[in-house]
């Protein structure tokens, strides 16, 4: 595939080419294939405007700690995906502002090259890609870039469907926060089965990195928070008592969960894990649901 770059001009009005049709966007590729479509939808040459700011990052930390050609792989990747996905929801977000600017119409998704499932998977993946890169990486870091990455999912719903973002604008964002914290939290837990292993292999886990009682802990923290943020998202939502109903529940077996986890007993680990967090998500989605429909 070949790049084809313009000269924008001063006063931003779009020239035409042979063909009567405004320009390729500046930095994107000729070609009509799926690989050169995604390319251009996040315009992907960009990322090396920040990328050696990231790899300067890892020259810094070369004075503590060893860098292997592996890790500084696992860098570019985890920094390229997380890139790829910001751009793209940022993309989704904009597609109908863009559609109106002569500057950016021509665009993958106002311009139909790309439909907004095909972008939102492409998304979807591209933070997948940055959790696995920077878990192999830091595994402190991982515990809370998976919340980070499902808390991404109550955005993507939300914007699926009302196509604009939340009035007020914060409401969104506040549950992103929660749902971050949520996942945090259990995925700390998650890791407590792992902590001989990282210990043996070097992993900086935050069971390794605080210490089983301190990292128990940092758990039932953002768990309280994630409480504190919820209701606060209610708030701002306007949503009613059955949502608080929900919540109540949700706190309770948030409660349950850390009294089945001890630093010294984690024989009940697997139903603090995966049975009250399961439970305690669709105990929250039937509140909000129940509070619309009745």
């Amino acid at each position: 595939m070949t790049r084809k770059t313009q000269a924008r001009r001063a006063d931003l009005r779009p020239t035409m080419d042979a063909t009567g049709e405004p320009p390729r966007e500046g930095q994107t590729f000729a070609g009509q294939s799926l690989l050169v479509r995604y390319v251009n939808f996040v315009k992907l040459p960009h990322t090396v405007f920040a990328l050696p700011f990231a790899l300067l990052g890892v020259v810094y930390a070369s004075t503590v700690a060893a860098v292997t050609t592996v890790k500084v792989g696992l860098v570019i990747v985890a920094f390229t995906a997380a890139r790829f996905a910001a751009m793209g929801f940022n993309r989704i977000v904009d597609r109908e502002a863009d559609a109106r600017n002569p500057r950016t119409r021509d665009r993958e998704l106002p311009a139909g090259r790309l439909s907004v499932r095909a972008a939102g998977a492409a998304v979807t993946g591209g933070a997948a890609v940055f959790v696995v890169a920077s878990g192999l990486l830091n595994r402190v870091c991982s515990h809370f870039w998976l919340g980070a990455a499902l808390a991404i999912a109550p955005v993507g719903g939300y914007l699926a469907i009302a196509g604009a973002w939340s009035k007020p604008a914060w409401t969104l964002l506040v549950l992103a926060l929660a749902v971050a914290a949520w996942v945090g939290g259990f995925d700390v837990f998650y890791a407590l089965q792992d902590e001989e292993f990282d210990r043996q292999h070097g992993l900086k886990s935050a069971i390794v990195a605080l210490g089983r009682s301190r990292a128990i802990l940092a758990a039932k923290l953002a768990h309280g928070l994630t409480i504190a943020l919820l209701v606060g998202f209610g708030a701002g939502a306007g949503l009613g008592a059955a949502y608080y109903v929900g919540i109540v529940v949700a706190a309770v077996l948030l409660v349950w969960e850390h009294r089945l986890v001890k630093p010294d007993d984690l024989s009940r680990l697997d139903a603090a894990f995966f049975t009250m967090n399961g439970v305690m998500s669709i105990v929250v989605f039937l509140g909000a649901l129940a509070d619309r429909v009745i």
